[in-house]
């Protein structure tokens, strides 16, 4: 099996963004935190984010804006609509301030020893690199949906970072937890890798934990997904 370079999706395949926004949400609410499940405050942010980037072509605002706007009326549904701007601030900004899952930053490194390693991602290319260097992530590209101007999961944006990467799209193994994003990416001739992320939405659990089609690889960790790479390359 060929695999020449290995591109990652970043947000929730990579970074724990649930736990990270709930203990944002729990410091800055205070008291008030008691009173509300703070794991749907957390996932119902991320769905209306999702909800305004995802198929996006050529738009006026990248993700940092759909995090923006989104917070605003996830704040007013959950009855937080006072917060004041410096609060509101300060939950933005942990997207910027995620911790990586704990699998991911060693499978990174021994990866990269055998093979170009690249973030591609719709999170902001400086998004990426806050949260690349507080984890120790040391990527050989970041292609953000922000620079090739169309997002996920259009065919282009992915022959795009292909081309960018500099090889046809069947040397490239796409790496991810989300069928959306492995779907494009098989269809667009990538290799693709499906890697269970049972705790990215918290409580609730994922929308869809199991692979939906037969991908290259099916792991439940970056550990697996290391070994069984390495293994057959």
């Amino acid at each position: 099996m060929t695999i020449r370079a290995l591109s990652f999706d970043t947000g929730g395949t990579v970074l724990d963004w649930h736990g990270g926004i709930v203990a944002r949400l729990a410091a800055v609410c205070g008291k008030r935190a008691a009173g509300l499940d703070l794991h749907q405050v957390a996932n119902d942010w991320r769905r209306r984010a999702m909800k305004r980037i995802v198929g996006q072509v050529h738009p006026a605002f990248n993700m940092d804006d759909a995090h923006r706007e989104s917070l605003v009326d996830t704040l007013s549904a959950h009855g937080l609509a006072d917060l004041s701007v410096t609060q509101r601030e300060a939950i933005w900004s942990v997207w910027y301030q995620l911790d990586a899952w704990p699998d991911f930053a060693p499978a990174l490194a021994a990866l990269r020893s055998a093979a170009p390693v690249v973030s591609f991602t719709m999170l902001p290319t400086a998004l990426v690199m806050s949260v690349s260097r507080r984890n120790a992530l040391d990527w050989d590209a970041i292609v953000s949906c922000e620079m090739i101007g169309m997002y996920k999961p259009h065919a282009p944006a992915y022959i795009t970072a292909a081309r960018w990467i500099g090889l046809p799209p069947q040397d490239i193994l796409m790496v991810a937890c989300h069928n959306f994003d492995l779907n494009a990416a098989h269809a667009a001739g990538f290799k693709t890798a499906f890697v269970r992320r049972p705790d990215e939405w918290g409580p609730e659990g994922p929308p869809e934990p199991e692979p939906n089609m037969d991908y290259t690889f099916v792991v439940s960790g970056f550990d697996e997904l290391r070994k069984q790479v390495l293994t057959t390359r």
